[in-house]
């Protein structure tokens, strides 16, 4: 019997306990996800695409995009720069350092939003750049993306309206 059990445990492999992760390694991953560059956008959004290798992390992927705010506005792709800012919100709240990172993290948002909106064609451009700083205001002085006004969106809307 033993023979037998031994020989499954060589075949199948121990259950090896789960890695822990200490905070200070988590704090480390964190911060390389909340970056201003395009590299740590990426290298989030890799982990967002597979979270299994990052579960020993506990992350927080939740989202509610851009909160009361349009994730779309005016056609304008805003999704998943949204996710990875609540993701840097979500995470840092939980580890008790938000207040050290708000800053970077609303950053590394506008960053993402202007290289999204360096996507769309030249003409419309403008507006998406507007509506960026925007989103990015709101967020940088409340927080949170509620202070994106009807008035705002109509202004981006006249400005794109201009540019086509």
């Amino acid at each position: 019997m033993l023979v037998v059990l031994l020989t499954v445990l060589a075949v199948f492999g121990a259950a090896a306990p789960a890695y822990a992760v200490t905070a200070a390694e988590k704090a480390a991953v964190l911060s390389s996800f909340t970056q201003t560059s395009a590299g740590s956008y990426q290298n989030w959004n890799a982990a967002r695409q597979n979270r299994a290798p990052w579960s020993a992390y506990g992350f927080d992927w939740g989202t509610d995009y851009c909160s009361a705010s349009p994730d779309n506005p005016l056609g304008f792709d805003f999704k998943l720069s949204c996710w990875r800012h609540d993701f840097g919100y979500r995470n840092y709240k939980a580890i008790g350092a938000f207040s050290a990172n708000k800053s970077r993290i609303d950053s590394a948002f506008y960053a993402d939003l202007k290289r999204r909106c360096a996507t769309y064609a030249t003409a419309v451009r403008p507006a998406c750049y507007s509506l960026a700083w925007t989103y990015y205001q709101a967020v940088s002085v409340f927080g949170s993306l509620t202070a994106v006004s009807n008035a705002d969106l109509r202004a981006a809307a006249d400005l794109k309206a201009q540019a086509t």
